[in-house]
């Protein structure tokens, strides 16, 4: 898991546009879009469901469907 400093954090792959930014935070996982940044909408998520979202992400559970 990251660290748990409340600190937005983005991917190192995801160049200068179009960046979701995350920070995980004692209490929940935080996440904006970096092109709001500041003012923008910060949406928390308690950290059991962005994991159960994670591992879903990972597993392809929300990959398009083939063709």
């Amino acid at each position: 898991m990251a660290k748990r400093d409340g600190v937005f954090r983005k991917s190192i792959s995801s160049g200068l546009s179009n960046c979701v930014e995350v920070a995980f935070t004692e209490s929940d996982v935080r996440v904006r879009d970096s092109k709001q940044v500041p003012g923008g909408v910060v949406l928390a998520f308690p950290t059991s469901v962005w994991l159960d979202f994670a591992e879903g992400v990972k597993a392809g559970r929300f990959d398009p469907p083939s063709c």
